[in-house]
């Protein structure tokens, strides 16, 4: 029968016209047991159908005892005439190359360049998908966009780091003209923008877009929404103080003076409305106790306890500026979302055993015991307990009646706000406030025992007093303000995000072009804190609740956040008699009411973890909870982010190979692993896919893990398994590197020194679908000697198949030069 004279034509006839035992036995024409090779043992023939074709000038299909011959005598015979010309054997790469000087508009080069990725043979599921470029007839390749570092009309001399790194912005500002024009300048010179700098300043300083746009009809919306927020927020800001933060109540009040404002101005969602939340007080709190524990403050020194809270809501905003300024906004990722449950319950709990003393009217009782004052929940808890005989009835009654009334009213709310949207208006937890306080006023709860806020002015009856978080007068307290600013600043800049990206770029009819940016975020955040710091409030950050309330009561821009500021200057300025009667029990159920809110979502989250079987999740948030709840909060931080940390740094170090076979009857290849019954095994031939960029963190492993798909075929077995799959199946290494889209200097050493072991071993290696001439991986590739140790650019290729057929050939090759013809017959076993 006539031997096909197509390659595909064999590939695809190869698996239907052979017999199932011919595909399980080896070139010397012997049988291997599936015991005795390596999962999956499904020796594919690819290599042996892909030889050239023959030629009737000589038959050489019978030598010496007989033994077959048809494979080498098709390749002598037919060497001067084979199917491949030479142009097609030369690498991809050299070819794009001088379709690339020819000229990058002619539709050679355009066939060529897309071949270079889209090489004969579908990758399946581990590869990507490349449409071919369709460009208007005259239209430059370049017309939709900037010339990009590594591009095909980049010259690598052109390349500047500087602009990669630091953004256009700064880098223009910097280095001026003496470098090449940035991409973003090039497209605003193209399209005819007219002042770039005032472009900048459009989108670094939001305020200067969105004034333009604001109109009338927003106005009414606004101001409701921030009346609605002000009869919410600020009385929980008193409590947030006094409470949490053991701070003068004033002070909690400056965070809704200052950070929404600044937050207006800078931020980049319209809608979001910046304050002070629950676990930023209970931190800065903590910070203050520690204080007091050292010797540093005393119990009555209000004025201080508000400077140490300046300290640390100053030092969280310059870690937030500082990161914005380095562009680290992708930092929102790094806390797991278990760590954020268990650590977010763990404090909802922390807070309502904390606040059942003063509902309970214990807090003169545990003032003199410093064990349960700066002891774990659990021990209040106990104590809490041991002393419920000692608890004020009338302060009972006021607090958990107010925190069952808004309880109520908070789940009635939530139920009828679907058909009735404008029950979200009602001021619910503003009005229990307002009535409590007049019954305490005309009842005169506080001679019957009632503790109420009292004075709210500072010490010395003076308003915004400024004092500088960063005197060197407080460094003593920056030991513990340090870490937990840090914390403070992550957890609030998380918080942001949630909420940005849940309520988006704002509503279609409100504000417009501003887009999200969490590195603008955290530069906003950042200015707020620091200015929220000198004035000694809490820290303060975009809120989820309270954002969809100033949304859903008709706030669309960033004015309803001004009128916020202002509404709170002018209770400061003319309302804080009012504030003295409220009693305390009313502001702890209150807190007590968000409290709750934190714990009664862990469940469905729980639930969820438990039905994925995700028991890594479960263990995480189980042990940040217990750490915060039974020790302290600085050990459940440390226990969580310490974990979380270990996870990240796992994840990135772990390089992700895979070993390729191919899809029986098709030029597919799929990971070995994922379903090694089907795939078949290519005879001598090890093919590697790396499918992520490799640098210093990953490279590291990537000897050992190639040592364990040489030694058994997966990376999953364990090293103590004796070794199961033959030496001889490694003769050839393929990468497929198309996934590797950047690389650095240590992970170029690595990798160079990786190949240099299989030379010396005498082990061929191919590369196929590596990244263009003008990428920074190929100028890495040839600079560290890597191209030149695999044996030249002829051993980078386009695809696995054209490395099959290339590392096939240079089998035939050398087994001629090894057995010249002429020189004796040959058997079965010396010609594989």
């Amino acid at each position: 029968m006539a031997q096909p004279t197509n390659a595909s034509d064999v590939d695809h006839t190869a698996a239907s016209d052979r017999p199932a035992s011919h595909s399980r036995t080896a070139s010397n024409g012997h049988n291997h047991s599936r015991n005795r090779d390596y999962a999956p043992l499904n020796p594919s023939h690819l290599r042996n159908s892909q030889r050239p074709p023959p030629t009737p000038a000589a038959d050489m299909s019978q030598a010496g005892d007989g033994t077959s011959m048809s494979r080498f005598s098709d390749y002598f015979d037919s060497k001067a005439s084979s199917s491949r010309s030479t142009d097609e054997n030369r690498p991809l790469l050299e070819r794009a190359d001088e379709g690339d000087k020819a000229g990058g508009a002619d539709d050679d080069y355009k066939t060529t360049k897309s071949n270079i990725h889209n090489a004969p043979g579908n990758y399946g599921s581990f590869s990507e998908p490349h449409s071919p470029t369709v460009e208007s007839p005259g239209e430059s390749p370049l017309a939709m966009g900037g010339i990009y570092p590594g591009d095909v009309d980049h010259a690598p001399d052109d390349d500047d780091n500087a602009h990669s790194f630091l953004g256009d912005t700064v880098a223009d500002g910097l280095m001026g003209g003496k470098t090449r024009m940035s991409t973003t300048k090039w497209l605003a010179k193209r399209h005819g923008v007219k002042s770039t700098k005032w472009m900048f300043v459009d989108y670094y300083v939001p305020m200067f877009k969105w004034i333009p746009q604001y109109s009338w009809r927003f106005l009414w919306g606004d101001l409701v929404a921030a009346l609605t927020m002000a009869s919410f927020y600020i009385p929980m800001s008193l409590s947030y103080a006094s409470n949490l933060g053991h701070i003068p109540p004033i002070n909690g009040l400056y965070s809704f003076v200052f950070n929404p404002l600044i937050y207006a101005f800078l931020g980049t969602c319209p809608q979001m409305v910046v304050g002070p939340e629950a676990a930023g007080s209970l931190l800065t709190g903590n910070v203050v106790v520690d204080s007091i524990t050292k010797g540093f403050a005393k119990e009555k020194e209000s004025f201080y306890h508000a400077q140490i809270a300046g300290v640390v809501t100053g030092v969280a905003g310059a870690i937030l500026l500082l990161a914005g300024f380095a562009r680290l906004g992708f930092l929102d990722n790094v806390l797991s979302r278990p760590f954020l449950r268990g650590f977010i319950s763990a404090i909802g709990f922390v807070i309502l055993v904390d606040q059942l003393i003063p509902e309970m009217g214990l807090s003169s009782v545990v003032r003199g015991n410093s064990n349960v004052q700066h002891g774990s929940s659990i021990q209040k808890a106990v104590f809490i307990f041991t002393h419920l005989s000692q608890a004020h009835k009338l302060t009972c009654i006021v607090s958990f009646s107010s925190f069952a009334i808004i309880l109520i009213t908070r789940t009635l709310k939530k139920k009828l706000q679907p058909r009735f949207p404008k029950v979200a208006y009602l001021p619910d937890r503003f009005a229990v406030v307002t009535i409590y306080t007049l019954l305490s006023w005309k009842l005169d709860w506080e001679s019957q025992g009632v503790s109420i806020l009292g004075d709210v002015k500072s010490d010395d009856g003076r308003i915004f007093q400024a004092h500088f978080p960063f005197d060197f007068s407080h460094m003593k307290h920056l030991e513990s303000a340090l870490s937990t600013s840090f914390l403070i600043s992550l957890l609030g800049f998380f918080e942001s995000s949630v909420a940005a990206k849940s309520l988006g770029v704002g509503p279609a009819d409100g504000i417009q072009n501003i887009p999200l940016s969490a590195n603008r975020e955290l530069v906003a955040l950042g200015t707020a804190n620091i200015l929220g710091g000198v004035f000694m409030s809490l820290p303060a950050f975009g809120g989820y609740g309270r954002s969809k309330v100033n949304a859903s009561t008709g706030g669309k821009t960033p004015m309803s956040s001004v009128f916020l500021s202002l509404i709170t200057v002018l209770c400061i300025l003319f309302l804080l008699p009012a504030f003295e009667y409220i009693p305390k029990g009313v502001l702890s159920a209150m807190i007590s009411i968000v409290a709750w809110s934190l714990i009664e979502e862990a469940p469905e989250d729980l639930l969820f973890f438990y039905r994925i079987r995700g028991w890594t999740e479960l263990f995480l948030a189980s042990l940040v909870f217990l750490a915060t709840v039974l020790y302290s909060l600085p050990l459940g931080i440390t226990c969580g982010i310490g974990f979380s940390l270990l996870r990240v740094i796992k994840h990135a170090t772990r390089p992700r190979i895979q070993i390729l076979g191919r899809v029986p009857g098709t030029e597919q290849f799929e990971s070995a692993e994922a379903d090694p019954e089907r795939l078949e095994m290519i005879e001598g031939c090890l093919i590697v896919k790396i499918p992520e960029p490799l640098t210093f963190a990953n490279t590291g492993d990537l000897r050992s893990r190639l040592r364990r798909l040489e030694d058994y075929g997966t990376t999953a077995a364990h090293p103590a398994l004796p070794r199961v799959r033959k030496e001889d199946h490694n003769k050839n290494i393929i990468f497929d590197v198309h996934g590797v889209t950047a690389l650095d200097g240590a992970g170029a050493q690595v990798f160079m020194e990786i190949c240099q072991s299989y030379r010396d071993k005498g082990v061929r290696v191919f590369f196929c679908r590596v990244p263009k001439r003008t990428s920074q991986v190929w100028r890495l590739f040839e600079s560290s000697g890597m191209v030149e140790i695999c044996g030249g650019e002829r051993h980078f290729v386009g695809s696995v198949v054209e490395a099959l057929r290339l590392a096939e050939t240079e089998d035939v090759q050398d087994f001629f030069e090894r057995h010249p013809l002429g020189q004796g017959t040959y058997s079965s076993s010396s010609a594989a």
